[in-house]
């Protein structure tokens, strides 16, 4: 670099040639010699430069090889962390789908099971009330059959016992 200034130097401060702006006089051997050392020490500069515009070009590339890994490793991160909000997400909506089908299925049950059970006791309260009337039917024959062959007993009402009653 040094050499290069010195260079720019002389022909800056070259003496100008009378009716050429653009040209000047420059002493020769010391141009030439300055040149020639600027030849002599370009090639290990430019091979040093060379090897440090290849080492930057390798450590570039070294670090896109390792965003691009980087990257890729996130990517695959965040998409096994949808996969797995998915899979929650699908649970989640199953597991409410099977609690709301089980409350819907005991409702019936239960809906069923009152019904049954309401019909049955119905039917009981039917036959035993049918067959009360049979037996106070047949009660009454009895007493008018009885009646026409043996003393006739005023009907008393009898208490019942404790078993009778819990029947």
């Amino acid at each position: 670099m040094e050499l290069i200034d010195m260079l720019y130097t002389m022909v800056s401060e070259a003496w100008g040639v009378p009716l050429g702006n653009d040209k000047c006089i420059v002493e020769r051997e010391k141009a030439l010699k300055l040149i020639e050392e600027i030849k002599a020490q370009l090639p290990v500069e430019l091979s040093e430069a060379k090897r440090l515009v290849a080492a930057r070009d390798e450590f570039i590339g070294n670090a896109k090889r390792e965003a691009d890994s980087l990257r890729r490793a996130a990517e695959e991160r965040a998409r096994q962390l949808i996969d797995e909000q998915e899979i929650v997400r699908v649970s989640q909506a199953k597991s409410n789908e099977l609690i709301a089908s089980a409350e819907s299925r005991s409702r019936e049950l239960r809906r069923v099971a009152t019904e049954y059970v309401d019909d049955a006791l119905r039917r009981s309260e039917e036959a035993m009330s049918s067959a009360l009337a049979e037996l106070r039917n047949a009660h009454a024959s009895f007493r008018s059959a009885a009646g026409a062959g043996a003393p006739a007993r005023q009907a008393q009402p009898r208490e019942r016992s404790d078993a009778e009653q819990q029947r």
